[in-house]
């Protein structure tokens, strides 16, 4: 049932200990920041935490990975310059860490989505990120099976959604936002605005209302925010 949360407070208030949230976000396009700092409030701890990278500077989610919230990264690009948070606490060993290549985690979360039970993928084949996997030799090159990554909780942030839940995203702060959605059990969005149903172009939605749980609104996030769609 899809639900609009006056604050992100709210929104996040449901995590529970030791769940497995999925972060929107690549870098800083799309991260749900309002979000994460609300998660950071609430107190939810033993995370396992999917996302494109493993924190940035002294925001968001490195925040989560600073207080010890956060037991697992699943990520693709764990280390830059600035993720000096998640590198203190894997040198410390006070956080376990799954390296996934990109294009495996995107595959791997969609696949979540789609109610696939898995893909065969050359990605990996032949590394240690292969270990403990099934491989096969398909059309004459090693392949590595690849899970779907299942999350309890997706936050991610869109653009605007309607009355009915239905998602646009502004440029590359889409990214892991629509395959997250699908992936997840319950979805909560921040958006900088919401509209009237029907108000959106069928052709610009990305995410249909039917992966989204809660929205919340979020002043200054992006543009001007259109009516309240509650009663629509």
């Amino acid at each position: 049932m899809l639900q609009f949360i006056d604050t992100v407070g709210e929104a996040v208030a449901g995590i529970k200990d030791g769940s497995t949230v999925m972060i929107g976000g690549f870098g800083n396009a799309g991260q749900p920041f309002e979000l994460i700092d609300a998660l950071l409030e609430c107190g939810a701890t033993d995370l396992t935490v999917v996302n494109n990278n493993a924190g940035q500077g002294d925001q968001g989610l490195a925040l989560l990975i600073k207080e010890g919230r956060v037991r697992k990264m699943i990520c693709s690009f764990p280390r830059q310059s600035d993720s000096w948070h998640f590198d203190a606490k894997y040198k410390a060993g006070q956080i376990e860490l799954e390296l996934v290549p990109q294009g495996n985690l995107a595959e791997r979360i969609r696949a979540a989505g789609a109610g696939i039970g898995g893909f065969f993928t050359p990605t990996g084949y032949g590394t240690m990120l292969a270990e403990g996997k099934e491989t096969r030799i398909i059309d004459g090159l090693g392949h590595v099976f690849e899970t779907p990554i299942h999350a309890d909780v997706a936050l991610i942030k869109a653009l605007q959604a309607d009355g009915k839940g239905n998602l646009v995203y502004r440029k590359t702060a889409r990214n892991f936002g629509p395959i997250m959605a699908a992936a997840a059990k319950h979805t909560i969005v921040q958006v900088s605005g919401i509209v009237p149903t029907g108000s959106l172009d069928p052709e610009n939605i990305v995410t249909p209302g039917i992966y989204v749980n809660s929205i919340v609104k979020v002043a200054g996030s992006g543009t001007a925010a259109g009516p309240n769609p509650k009663a629509a």
